[in-house]
This record gives C-alpha cells, sequence and structure tokens, in this order.
C-alpha cells in the first residue's frame, strides 16, 4: 500500500507521462494527415517505393496505436489510484512489485499474472487448424 507521499508523486508521473502521450497522439495524427497514403503514394513511381510509402503508413498507425493503448492504460491506473486499488494484481489481488510499478506505472498485474496473461492471449490469436 502506497502511502500519501507516494501515490501523490505517482500521480504526478501518470500525469506528466499522459500529457506526453496526448502530444505524441496530437503530432502523430497531424503527421498521419500530412502524409496520407495517397500522398505519399502519389510521389512514388515502382512498386518498391509503394510497398515503403505503404510500410511508412502502417508504422505511423502503429505508433498511434500503441500511444492510445498505453494512454488507456494509464487512465485505468489513475483509477485504481483514486479508488485504492493501486499496486494490487487485478488477478490474484497480490501487491504488485514496487520496481514493476517505479518501471511501468500502469501495471495492473503482478509479473507472474502478466505471464500467464500473455501466455492466454497468444494462444487465443496464434491458432492454428
Amino acid at each position: 500500500m502506497l502511502n500519501q507521499r507516494q501515490q501523490e508523486n505517482t500521480r504526478k508521473r501518470i500525469l506528466d507521462r499522459l500529457a506526453e502521450l496526448r502530444a505524441d497522439i496530437q503530432r502523430e495524427l497531424r503527421k498521419y494527415d500530412d502524409e496520407t497514403y495517397g500522398q505519399i503514394a502519389d510521389r512514388v513511381a515502382d512498386p518498391a517505393e509503394r510497398a515503403v510509402a505503404d510500410l511508412l503508413v502502417d508504422i505511423n498507425v502503429a505508433e498511434i496505436d500503441r500511444d492510445v493503448v498505453e494512454f488507456r492504460e494509464l487512465e485505468d491506473a489513475l483509477l485504481r489510484l483514486a479508488e485504492g486499488g493501486y499496486g494490487i494484481c487485478v488477478d490474484c489481488e497480490e501487491p504488485i512489485d514496487k520496481n514493476r510499478l517505479e518501471n511501468n506505472p500502469a501495471a495492473a498485474r503482478c509479473y507472474k499474472c502478466q505471464q500467464a496473461f500473455e501466455h492466454k492471449d497468444r494462444q487465443v490469436h496464434h491458432r492454428t487448424l
């Protein structure tokens, strides 16, 4: 359980990171609008260059998606902080290691439960016939 000062420090770190992400998302969206596929593709002549144009657009979208996911996770962490559940694993309800929270303030699961969650997620998305 975090004391009042630790909670305030954590809240500030999360809010600072949210502000950074918000700026990054806005910048990437402007960049995406400025460099739409059509504009990039119009400037290229051969299939190899068109493939690079496709890749550039995909990278922009992937960067935006990654930032949005982190943004949502941090918002969830703020909610857990406000409700008193921050630092407690959402699966096993055991405390999350302080080093893990220091490195990833949005962590909702302890390391063991996160590994199980990712393993289960991989199995669902990578099924074969």
